[in-house]
């Protein structure tokens, strides 16, 4: 059985947390195009966050943001401006974040938030 999905769950439920306890309201979550999807989309007055998360349960490939390459980074600005066109949500300022997630075997995680990662 394939764990990654639930890893990956679990991982978007611990940003969400951690955005929301920071203030933040969430916009959207897996928010999907014909090109990609977006994570997480949180709002905290004018700015706009899209974070990719990246969830792992051990460090056998490297910490999750490692994984959020320049090609990533390239799919990730293009999605949310499909995002921004398809939702016509208004932002004073846009910001990429990625939220690096270790998931514990008991399922608690940690959150490690790179703000304006790229």
């Amino acid at each position: 059985m394939d764990a990654r999905p639930a890893t990956g769950r679990l991982g978007e439920d611990a940003a969400e947390l951690l955005y929301v306890r920071r203030g933040y309201r969430v916009v959207a979550r897996n928010w999907r195009c014909r090109i990609g999807e977006l994570d997480l989309v949180v709002r905290r007055g004018g700015l706009l966050v899209f974070c990719e998360v990246k969830a792992r349960r051990g460090s056998r490939y490297g910490g999750g943001y490692e994984a959020v390459d320049a090609r990533k980074q390239a799919k990730v600005r293009a999605v949310a401006q499909a995002f921004l066109l398809a939702t016509r949500a208004a932002a004073d300022a846009v910001r990429f974040d990625v939220a690096s997630v270790r998931v514990r075997l008991d399922g608690s995680a940690s959150v490690e938030l790179f703000e304006d990662a790229f």
